[in-house]
């Protein structure tokens, strides 16, 4: 299918379009591969208002069943939700392990809502290749767009340059807050919560030292005191406050004008560790360093997919030549 058709079913809010442009971004083949970049650059070049938000936290800490739980809530606000699972990959086919509707169970049925599994297939960060451009697609449909986290490391900082908002979930007693704190991954969330508050005092334990964490860090720049929550998915508790602070981060966005910001700074994060993977250090070192490269990023106005080309092509053509 033409990409132009194919953006117009998306504009049109088309879910089945949804799930074909998912399928196209995610085909190797290269002139699928060709129609997937075009497509992209037409969903970059009208832009979208929905709001991206990122879940990330430790297995078993119930991101899954919490997102859940503020799916139901935004329906209830008649707020249409994408969601991006990024699963632990199989290690015999490469594909995800956890099934969609085993994982979010509410929007099983529900047409405004979309989840999609996708396999991490031994990224760092914990996303998947594709999740990016999956991002793209689902906030050009939906008010809405969550990113699932395989789980928490400090590569898992990726996650943070590809939304908006950025929630981290706790585990009450899981004794690692204090490995958070020195991995440097409490400076990267927007919100923090506790779930499972329905433990009583081991969860409110855990808010306090997330409290205490967050006092001894350093000062943000964007003037945002992130949150601290205590929720509990299975008895509801502290969902509604949840979806106000998520509401509230991105009215911040908007008052300080700091959205376009905080997405070019992921664009640009994007597209050098899309060229530090495929060229290493040397590759960036002959294109004339991480620094001049992001400002080259920074200050065109091609889309991403093309930028990246281009960008790709001139290292190749600077490697190819003999080092002076």
């Amino acid at each position: 299918m033409p990409a132009d058709d194919l953006a117009g079913r998306l504009f049109a809010g088309e879910r089945a379009a949804v799930s074909d442009a998912l399928n196209l971004v995610d085909d190797a083949r290269p002139e699928q591969q060709t129609a997937a970049r075009e497509l992209l650059d037409r969903l970059e070049a009208r832009g979208d208002t929905a709001r991206r938000l990122g879940v990330t936290g430790a297995p078993g800490s119930g991101k899954s069943t919490l997102i859940d739980a503020v799916l139901r809530e935004l329906r209830s606000r008649d707020q249409s939700v994408g969601i991006i699972a990024v699963d632990p990959s199989s290690r015999s086919s490469g594909g995800a392990l956890l099934g969609d509707r085993l994982r979010m169970r509410s929007g099983a049925a529900d047409p405004g809502v979309f989840v999609r599994s996708m396999a991490a297939r031994d990224r760092l960060g914990g996303l998947a290749d594709a999740t990016r451009a999956g991002v793209q697609i689902l906030s050009a449909v939906f008010d809405w767009v969550f990113v699932e986290t395989v789980g928490v490391g400090q590569s898992e900082s990726e996650v943070a340059y590809l939304v908006d908002t950025l929630c981290f979930v706790a585990q009450p007693a899981a004794g690692d807050t204090l490995q958070f704190m020195k991995a440097g991954i409490l400076e990267l969330p927007d919100l923090f919560v506790v779930n499972k508050a329905d433990l009583g005092a081991s969860a409110l334990r855990t808010a306090n030292e997330l409290q205490a964490g967050l006092g001894m860090g350093t000062s943000r720049e964007d003037d945002w005191t992130p949150p601290v929550l205590l929720t509990s998915a299975r008895d509801g508790e502290g969902i509604r406050e949840l979806v106000d602070q998520m509401e509230a981060h991105r009215q911040h966005l908007d008052a300080r004008d700091s959205l376009g910001e905080r997405r070019l700074r992921g664009r640009v994060a994007y597209v050098l560790e899309s060229l530090q993977r495929a060229y290493g250090a040397h590759g960036i070192d002959r294109a004339g360093g991480r620094h001049a490269l992001e400002q080259r990023i920074s200050s065109s106005e091609s889309a991403t997919s093309v930028l990246l080309a281009t960008l790709g092509q001139e290292i190749e053509a600077q490697i190819r030549e003999p080092t002076p």
